[in-house]
């Protein structure tokens, strides 16, 4: 047995030595610095313990601007006899097409002559066989890319407070609603009222932000969600994000403190087409006065 593995390893040896002069370039091939070393000293001493299997890693190029396979090789003490281990990886290749792609390697080297020394046939095999591979993982991605892109979907969100009156809230509201890009508007006064829309991320964002630290009396009344393959900008209901403000007739003093009018706000709403949410908000059906 004990000639049998030193005849392998020394055809390992030569089998390294050419690949090494067929990929000079740095980077080419990766070896362990002590590897071939060790087999040597096997082989000066084959009464010794058995070296390491010699294992490297070869970059093939198949052919295609920036891509590179890494083709792994790990060989048994009694290769070529055996066959060797090998893997392909490509970072352009998913996991199931480098699995198609080792299976089509693994096939190809068990069909070869047993005995004789076959990784620059494998590194062959992997350059000429590699490309239908990636050209099936293009046509996948741009289809993935393509249903991703093409559907949006709008937030809109529907608060209410007891009363809006401080410009420090005021400011907090408008100045998240522009960083945030979303519309719809904010009815100062009691009860107050805001909607804003936009990404369904930025409108979660925005109603973190205003509620914190402890805004007691404010809720979030109805959300919506409406999918589009048209970006979302074509569902908006407010071209920007407005500063509502309707005073009931009346004199309320030096506090300000009014209610706002709510057939203006309801007769706002269904301008909006959104006459509908005066009943979720105030829970009671809207009706316009006749004039």
């Amino acid at each position: 047995m004990a000639v049998a593995v030193k005849e392998c390893l020394e055809l390992q040896l030569l089998e390294v030595e050419m690949l090494l002069s067929m990929f000079p370039k740095k980077g080419e091939i990766n070896l362990d610095e002590d590897a071939v070393p060790g087999v040597q000293r096997y082989l000066r001493n084959p009464d010794g313990a058995l070296p390491p299997q010699l294992e490297y890693s070869i970059a093939v190029d198949v052919g295609e601007p920036k891509v590179t396979v890494e083709l792994r090789v790990l060989l048994p003490h009694t290769y070529p006899h055996v066959a060797p281990r090998l893997f392909a990886r490509s970072d352009a290749l998913h996991r199931q097409q480098q699995l198609q792609l080792n299976t089509g390697l693994a096939s190809h080297i068990s069909s070869l002559p047993s005995g004789e020394v076959c990784v620059y046939e494998a590194v062959q095999w992997v350059k000429d066989n590699t490309l239908p591979y990636l050209e099936d993982n293009k046509i996948s991605l741009e289809s993935a890319t393509k249903e991703v892109v093409v559907k949006e979907t709008l937030h809109r969100m529907w608060i209410y407070s007891h009363h809006i009156y401080r410009q420090e809230l005021r400011k907090k509201i408008f100045d998240s609603a522009k960083k945030l890009n979303l519309t719809g508007f904010c009815l100062t006064g009691k009860p107050g009222v805001i909607c804003v829309e936009g990404l369904r991320e930025n409108c979660e964002e925005f109603w973190r932000v205003i509620r914190y630290p402890n805004w007691k009396h404010i809720s979030c009344k109805h959300v919506e969600n409406v999918e589009t393959d048209r970006g979302i900008d074509n569902l908006r209901l407010f071209g920007a994000f407005e500063d509502l403000q309707f005073q009931a007739h009346g004199d309320y003093g030096l506090r300000n403190d009014y209610h706002m009018d709510l057939g203006q706000f309801l007769e706002f709403l269904k301008q909006h087409q959104s006459g509908h949410i005066f009943q979720i908000l105030f829970g009671v059906e809207g009706k316009l006065s006749d004039k």
